[in-house]
């Protein structure tokens, strides 16, 4: 069964631009030849694996670096890497499934399947899933430098993240938040009795038909893994040590390219999660005043190239991953990088604009007074205070958090405004604005103007 047309109606598009008609499919090997090749022969990436497929169809595979540097041992096109984020998208499937099985309900509170200390606050299973829980993620906190390296037992971190201040009120805003998704993890292990990496190879992985495919282990030797690297001032160096204890439903998914199309076919497809389930998925966060997010549960829903976009990346020490399915075209792009001084969002950007053509900007005219919606707003983000000074002159606003340059804001229609930060949605009369919302995709951050 082919669910492709569920998407949420009350997408906020990103760039406010109008599509042209796609461009045909060529020259796409000697477009990421050129991207990829220049990096690894400078040292800059130590090596890569890129896919693109229509459904089950290769359009491109290939291969670039090595797989190990030390002994020169070339990247294969099987190779297996750890995907960091990626995997959240499997641990909101997994969950969806426990819900359809009557195990799990989203609008539960979590304390009904973990203990946790929320502090009187009510945090729902879905708001783990879409990362609007408040919760104090765990990768920023100054604690888990040390915890990064010991295998302990999970309550270890549990105990040191309920003593933090919540960032937010539950549903107030949106800071991505791998806490959440590690809580999720313990949902599935309490809701299906079985071991998390045992449930979702026995429910996902097979389901999907994904072969090379596994929870990532630190310490097990597994043909064709690719090693991972990490920048610094004098080149690529070994990865750091991160006990996959750690990681977790948030993040410790090993995975190929080709089992990642797998994925997405059978997740897009039908074969993962029922069409009510699927629609579940795909419905993007809605804060309490009324806002909408990109984010839906472990991946990202939004237009690019006047196309709707299915989308996650993942980061963990020595790997980048970047995994995109256009559902309308039934198209995904999937990077994947054992080194983290490379982008791979940025490689699948430059992949579809050669698909889709790129599009240009539907430029509105802001008629009225911009005064009112320059200031100084400030507010929580990801792991860190804001502040956002907003400036305008005649005809033009810019934007710029803290000591960053400031640039150009462009307008939207309504409330709305775009820029490199994301979009930004003021809130208030329009003589009165009392807050700005920033939403880049993976946050929705509410900043309160200061009282000049």
């Amino acid at each position: 069964m082919k669910i492709l047309t569920i998407i949420a109606l009350s997408l906020l598009i990103l760039s406010c631009s109008k599509p042209e008609s796609d461009t045909a499919v060529k020259d796409i090997a000697s477009v990421i030849d050129t991207l990829i090749q220049k990096k690894v022969d400078s040292t800059q990436m130590a090596g890569a694996v890129v896919g693109v497929f229509k459904g089950n169809d290769k359009i491109f595979l290939k291969s670039y670096g090595y797989a190990d540097l030390e002994f020169e041992v070339r990247m294969p096109v099987d190779a297996s890497f750890e995907i960091g984020s990626v995997t959240k998208q499997f641990t909101a499937a997994a969950l969806l499934q426990l819900v359809e099985q009557g195990k799990v309900n989203l609008d539960d509170d979590f304390t009904k399947y973990v203990k946790f200390d929320t502090k009187g606050k009510h945090i729902t299973v879905r708001q783990l899933l879409n990362h609007t829980s408040g919760i104090k993620g765990y990768t920023e906190i100054p604690e888990f430098g040390d915890l990064m390296v010991k295998k302990l037992d999970r309550d270890t971190l549990l105990r040191i993240v309920e003593k933090k201040d919540f960032d937010f009120n539950p549903g107030e805003a949106l800071i991505y938040n791998n806490t959440a998704f590690f809580i999720a993890g313990l949902v599935i292990e309490k809701a299906s009795g079985q071991k998390y990496e045992d449930y979702i190879g026995k429910n996902l992985f097979e389901k999907a038909g994904m072969t090379h495919s596994y929870y990532c282990s630190e310490s097990k030797i597994t043909k064709t893994r690719a090693h991972g690297y990490d920048g610094s001032p004098k080149g690529l160096k070994r990865a750091i040590y991160l006990d996959h204890q750690w990681p977790f439903a948030a993040g410790s998914i090993c995975s190929t390219v080709e089992d990642l199309n797998k994925w997405n076919q059978a997740l897009h497809h039908g074969n993962i999660i029922s069409e009510t389930m699927y629609k579940e998925f795909l419905s993007p966060a809605k804060l309490i005043n009324g806002a909408t997010t990109h984010y839906a549960k472990g991946i990202t829903v939004r237009k690019t190239n006047g196309k709707t976009m299915l989308e996650h990346g993942g980061g963990i020490p020595g790997f980048l991953s970047e995994n995109r399915y256009f559902p309308e075209e039934d198209i995904s792009i999937i990077v994947l990088i054992n080194s983290t001084t490379q982008s791979p969002d940025r490689i699948a950007e430059l992949i579809t604009d050669h698909l889709f053509g790129k599009v240009e900007e539907n430029k509105i005219r802001f008629v009225g007074d911009l005064a009112p919606l320059s200031g100084v707003y400030k507010g929580r983000g990801r792991g860190q205070d804001l502040t956002l000074t907003i400036d305008h002159n005649d005809t033009t606003l810019t934007a710029h958090f803290d000591t960053d340059k400031a640039k150009p804001l462009f307008f939207c229609g309504d409330s709305l405004w775009r820029g490199d930060i994301g979009i930004l949605n003021f809130f208030g009369e329009s003589d009165r604005i009392k807050e700005v919302g920033v939403d880049d995709v993976y946050g929705y951050f509410l900043l309160k103007k200061e009282i000049q």
